[in-house]
């Protein structure tokens, strides 16, 4: 048996992961006004137009078509069976497309779930599934370790600008209205499939330190997933200060936060994925 695995756009996932694990993606829409790229953008195009207009980016969720369209190469083969990992249904309702066309379909052999997450989280439970779909072929048995990896990702991230998570609905104004306060460092975290803002730090050391002190019991069998939107510079600090706490065997990887979820947090956020044991 085959295992197909898809995501939507929503998600991040290092290139060296995409292409060993032939992840499929599918496209969600990114607009600049009256600029629409149905296929989105590339990360270093994303950045450097945010970085050169004041048009705050939106997004399209993915129609069931886009997904009836994969489907239909894979739909009821014998020797394929399709794992279907989206957007958490509280940020939004993607999963619903997906199961719209596999009804169109009348597919079976597919498994639909939202991953309580997006971005890196997203793609971090994606990857380790991937891990584990290489030494298991039982179906049940990698639903349930899908469960197990949702229930056990933890993602902290920094937040340069709230007016970005604000204007697309995945935060509360009066949680926003700090984000415009000289030298504060917001902190969000996901919680339950939403995007909560956890912490308001005074400055970057305040906000590290603050992210670390969160790290409980770090399964050093996943990867360490550090993250940035266009933000190399904090991150590599970030790591200079807390690598030498990590486990020798812990596996570190870095991704960067696509035009997707980019669009929602804006330029220069970071932070970092984990799995607790």
């Amino acid at each position: 048996m085959k295992f197909k695995i898809v995501a939507d756009a929503s998600c991040d996932i290092p290139e060296e992961y995409l292409e060993k694990y032939d992840i499929s993606i599918i496209p969600i829409e990114v607009s600049f006004g009256d600029e629409i790229y149905p296929e989105g953008l590339s990360k270093k195009d994303f950045y450097d137009k945010i970085e050169n207009t004041a048009l705050i980016p939106k997004t399209a969720m993915p129609n069931a078509y886009k997904f009836e369209q994969f489907y239909k190469d894979y739909a009821n083969k014998d020797d394929v069976f399709v794992f279907t990992i989206v957007i958490s249904m509280e940020m939004s309702q993607t999963k619903i497309q997906a199961q719209h066309a596999a009804e169109a379909l009348n597919m079976k052999n597919v498994f639909i779930e939202e991953s309580g997450a997006t971005t890196v989280a997203q793609g971090a439970i994606i990857c380790e599934l991937c891990k584990f779909m290489e030494h298991e072929q039982s179906i049940d048995k990698i639903i349930k370790e899908f469960y197990r990896l949702k229930s056990k990702c933890k993602l902290y991230a920094v937040i340069n600008d709230l007016k970005y998570l604000k204007n697309s609905g995945r935060l509360s104004s009066s949680s926003a209205v700090i984000g415009s306060m000289l030298n504060v460092k917001p902190i969000v975290s996901i919680v339950d499939g939403k995007v909560v803002n956890v912490k308001k730090c005074m400055g970057a050391n305040q906000a590290d330190q603050f992210m670390f002190s969160q790290i409980k019991q770090v399964d050093p069998q996943h990867d360490f997933y550090y993250i940035h939107s266009d933000n190399l510079p904090a991150l590599d600090k970030l790591k200079e200060k807390y690598n030498s706490r990590l486990q020798k065997n812990q596996k570190i990887t870095t991704s960067e936060i696509g035009c997707v979820v980019g669009s929602h947090v804006g330029p220069r956020c970071y932070g970092f994925v984990y799995f607790e044991k």
